[in-house]
């Protein structure tokens, strides 16, 4: 907002999502001070606030609104908020390739899709479940001693994980879903 006539101003063009959500640059995060300063944040420039004032300030409002919701996913998701503080380390985010993983994490994963595969039983879902929930804590937990040592690379192997593990709860939600 502008000091002196409180008119709100444009977001800028690459805002950092931690300073934004008021967090430090870490990947360890306080997820209910996140929270709290995205609804303060959501109350104080929601499109609803301004229906009444110039249609600048209404673009300025959605654009805002817009990118707290980003910052809030973002920073809330350990796997986009991983890969997001080693974009803003410069660590490049090239596109992992099967042969970069070790072989043992590698068939840990085609038996868990194997599994997922199979005719729906909720007993074996849930044992899915839970394995998958098991490995994200794990990788997490990884992940965070990774990026507070410093080790960026370690953390983009680690994450890379994380992924496979991302794409196998989506399969299993997909799986729950009733046809």
């Amino acid at each position: 907002f502008c000091p002196g006539c409180q008119a709100l101003q444009p977001p800028p063009a690459r805002p950092d999502l931690f300073r934004l959500m008021d967090c430090d640059r870490s990947f360890r995060i306080d997820a209910q001070r996140l929270q709290r300063r995205f609804r303060s944040l959501q109350r104080a420039v929601h499109p609803d606030r301004f229906g009444q004032r110039p249609l600048k300030e209404q673009c300025f409002s959605e654009q805002h609104s817009s990118l707290i919701n980003k910052a809030y996913r973002t920073l809330r998701d350990p796997l986009s908020r991983g890969l997001y503080l080693l974009e803003l380390n410069g660590v490049e985010l090239a596109q992992e390739t099967d042969s970069d993983a070790d072989s043992g994490f590698l068939m840990e994963i085609m038996e868990m899709n194997e599994k997922l595969a199979e005719p729906k039983n909720e007993e074996s879902l849930q044992e899915i479940e839970t394995l998958i929930k098991v490995k994200q804590e794990e990788l997490t937990e990884e992940v965070t001693a990774a990026f507070e040592r410093g080790d960026l690379q370690e953390a983009k192997k680690l994450l890379a994980k994380m992924k496979y593990f991302v794409n196998l709860e989506d399969k299993l939600k997909n799986k729950k879903i009733p046809s």
